[in-house]
Parts: C-alpha cells; sequence; structure tokens
C-alpha cells in the first residue's frame, strides 16, 4: 500500500469523525460478548433501526427512564 491511499484514507477518517463530532457523536469500540451482540441484532430488527448503535442508544435510553421514575 503506498502513502497516498493511507493518506486519503487517514483524510476521510478524519472528516468523518469531524461531522460525527459535529453532530453531537463520538466514535467508540466495544468488546462485547457474542451473546450480548446476538441481543443488539435481535432488537436492530425488531425494531427495524439502522444499526446496533441504534439499538444500544434505545436500550440507555429505557434504563435512564426506568431509573428516574424508581427516584
Amino acid at each position: 500500500m503506498s502513502d497516498k491511499p493511507r493518506s486519503r484514507m487517514a483524510e476521510q477518517v478524519h472528516a468523518y469523525r469531524r461531522r460525527l463530532a459535529a453532530a453531537g457523536g463520538q466514535e467508540v469500540l466495544f468488546q462485547l460478548p457474542r451473546e450480548t451482540v446476538a441481543m443488539l441484532d435481535a432488537i436492530k430488527e425488531r425494531q427495524g433501526l439502522r444499526n446496533r448503535s441504534q439499538a444500544l442508544m434505545q436500550l440507555i435510553e429505557q434504563k435512564g427512564a426506568t431509573t428516574q421514575h424508581t427516584t
């Protein structure tokens, strides 16, 4: 691989991360058990979500709503 494609790819990743940050997001890498990933995939399919991130956000928001109701 030459430096130019790597450099172009690095620029694209940097631009993606800038757009993500501008939208209030941040990229995070998780290591999860297969069973947890399967659960996220099931939620994603059942809810018609685009990706696992949306499934995870749904779980977090539900937990937050549950916590707020119990305090």
